[in-house]
C-alpha cells in the first residue's frame, strides 16, 4: 500500500505492508432468561407470564412498581408488578386469578429476565 506522508512540509511517498490481524471468532452471547417477541403485548395489555412457579420477569430491568402485596386476592389482568428496561415501564400481568403466595422483589430491585417476581396460588 502507497500512502503519502508530510513531514515538516516535505511531501513523502512512503510503501506500507498491511499485515492481517487472527481475531478469535465471537462466541455466543447470553441475555436474561428468554426471548420474549416485541409483539407479544402493548404496555396498555401488560405481559402475562403467569407459570407454576410464579411470575417471571420478561426482560432485565429494574423494579418501579409492586401494587400487591401477600395474601391479595388478584383476578385475570390485575397488575402485579411493572419494570423499567431501557426507559420504558412495562406492566406484569396475572393471567389467572388466585392469591399472591409470596411478593419476591422490592421496588428498585434489579431483576434478570426469568427472574421470578411474585408467586401466585391459582384459584380453583
Amino acid at each position: 500500500m502507497l500512502l503519502k506522508v508530510t513531514v515538516d512540509g516535505v511531501v513523502y511517498e512512503v510503501e506500507v505492508e498491511v499485515a492481517e490481524e487472527s481475531r478469535p471468532p465471537l462466541g455466543a452471547i447470553f441475555t436474561g432468561g428468554g426471548f420474549v417477541p416485541q409483539h407479544a403485548a402493548t404496555p396498555a395489555e401488560g405481559v402475562a407470564l403467569t407459570t407454576g412457579e410464579g411470575v417471571k420477569a420478561p426482560v432485565a430491568g429494574t423494579i418501579v412498581g409492586i401494587p400487591v402485596e401477600e395474601g391479595q386476592h388478584i383476578a385475570v389482568g390485575d397488575v402485579l408488578a411493572v419494570i423499567e428496561a431501557m426507559k420504558m415501564e412495562t406492566e406484569i400481568t396475572a393471567t389467572s386469578a388466585g392469591t399472591v403466595t409470596a411478593v419476591l422483589v422490592g421496588v428498585g430491585d434489579a431483576v434478570t429476565g426469568g427472574q421470578v417476581l411474585v408467586q401466585v396460588d391459582a384459584a380453583d
